[in-house]
């Protein structure tokens, strides 16, 4: 009766809390290839459940491609060698940009007041003419969750959570992401993965 009482506990925190602007930490034994070894950046994290994009994970076609594969002109060459990401196993025919400063979009969903995810073409027209947004990150998909389906999740361990740190995501090479997003819960990578082991 007491383990069941704790464990209910837990649940009622974990139902209670709200991700948005927070980055999910894949931990080392998620059997997911969609999200192993993943740092994902949650943009929308509500009663209807969650929404948002793998950060770290670089697909084999440049923004030049992009824009090219979407027949948008690309003037600012500083762009073209850009990676696109693999955002997460929805919608992977539909682009999405993780953009710093919000801006005023015709589809954008605003994180916060300087961070917006958005999914209309419009914004690669800017980009493609004047480079702005400067701070970008383009996905191919996206991540989602139902209603109660990441707090589920959550509570099975599958993610380590932590307040988001906007350097980690518009400043960092993609590789060096999951690592910093880890220091600031002040654990290694490696570490983890012993201590997920003998768990």
């Amino acid at each position: 009766m007491g383990a069941l009482s704790c464990k209910w506990g837990y649940n009622v925190a974990v139902q209670n809390v709200n991700l948005t602007h927070h980055f999910l930490i894949a931990m080392p034994a998620m059997e997911d290839p969609d999200f192993s070894r993943s740092l994902v950046y949650i943009a929308e994290h509500n009663d209807d459940g969650a929404l948002g994009v793998v950060i770290n994970r670089p697909i084999d076609l440049t923004l030049e491609g992009l824009f090219e594969r979407v027949e948008i002109p690309l003037e600012v060459k500083d762009l073209a060698e850009q990676p696109v990401y693999f955002g997460g196993p929805v919608q992977t025919d539909r682009g999405f940009v993780l953009h710093r400063p919000a801006g005023k979009w015709q589809s954008s969903l605003k994180v916060n007041g300087e961070i917006a995810l958005t999914s209309s073409k419009d914004i690669l027209e800017a980009m493609g003419t004047s480079g702005e947004p400067g701070e970008v990150i383009i996905t191919l998909g996206y991540s989602g969750w139902n209603a109660g389906q990441l707090e589920d999740e959550l509570a099975q361990n599958a993610w380590l959570t932590v307040a988001a740190d906007t350097q980690i995501i518009f400043e960092m090479p993609p590789e060096e992401r999951l690592s910093a997003a880890m220091q600031l819960l002040g654990v290694d990578f490696a570490n983890l993965s012993d201590v997920a082991g003998h768990a």
